[in-house]
């Protein structure tokens, strides 16, 4: 177990996270790797669950939100979200399309890792294909 996979792991403990917002946590981790598809699809049939749909939008929102160095989380919950937007249930597109100024100020996403490159543009592209996908 890497030393990332097991601060997530206190994390969820501490915090008192619930099955979906681990789920969530884990989708959309910092780890240089996307979020495995078989994940992604357990989310989805999570948010069929009034309840398990609350947390997983709730955690998503919160990843959106992050910034700088965390630009992966970002990245990976714009992905997240297009998987969901795709299979999930249909409140996911409602809930979308009422905060759709917080995936708009994503457009202007900035961030330049340590080796000067712009990680941002990864995020600015994803918002463009979930923006894309919800103006359908």
């Amino acid at each position: 177990m890497t030393t990332s996979a097991l601060r997530r792991q206190v994390k969820n403990i501490v915090h008192n996270y619930s099955e979906a917002e681990i789920k969530v946590r884990e989708a959309t981790s910092n780890d240089p790797w996307g979020p495995p598809s078989s994940l992604m699809s357990e989310i989805a049939d999570l948010t069929f669950n009034t309840v398990a749909f609350t947390e997983v939008m709730g955690m998503l929102w919160r990843r959106l939100n992050d910034s700088g160095k965390n630009w992966r989380h970002v990245y990976k919950a714009l992905t997240l979200l297009d998987y969901l937007l795709k299979t999930g249930s249909e409140r996911v597109a409602h809930q979308c399309r009422e905060n759709l100024y917080t995936i708009q100020t994503l457009k202007d996403f900035q961030y330049i890792d340590r080796d000067g490159k712009d990680q941002g543009v990864n995020v600015r592209e994803k918002v463009k294909q979930v923006m894309a996908l919800l103006k359908d």
